[in-house]
């Protein structure tokens, strides 16, 4: 499963960014049985837009075929997008890898 969470940074411990259309990065795990099998991070592509940062970062999801963003919160254009192609979101705090953790353990709240 293919996980991407808003960061301020690109590694496990950075924190994460609670904007999702205009953070600074991604970090996209891969968690396989419950365990973190590979992580990278990856600037936004949709930061530097004047306007519609939230729907070019839910289609870069689609693009990277991710299947759950964790992030503080989505704004309704983007939401309405990462929806429309199944991608499931969950609030998260703290850093992403505090986060992955809690996601495997059930533990986050759905957006």
């Amino acid at each position: 499963m293919k996980i991407a969470i808003s960061s301020n940074g690109t590694n496990l411990e950075s924190k994460i960014d609670p904007r999702f259309g205009r953070c600074n990065n991604f970090v996209i795990v891969e968690v396989e049985d419950n365990k973190i099998k590979s992580d990278k991070g990856v600037a936004n592509p949709g930061l530097s837009r004047s306007g519609g940062a939230g729907i070019a970062a839910a289609q870069f999801m689609g693009n990277e075929n991710i299947e759950v963003v964790i992030t503080g919160k989505v704004g309704p254009n983007a939401y309405t997008v990462l929806d429309k192609i199944g991608v499931k979101m969950y609030h998260g705090v703290g850093t992403v890898k505090d986060s992955i953790e809690q996601y495997i353990q059930g533990k986050l709240t759905q957006l």
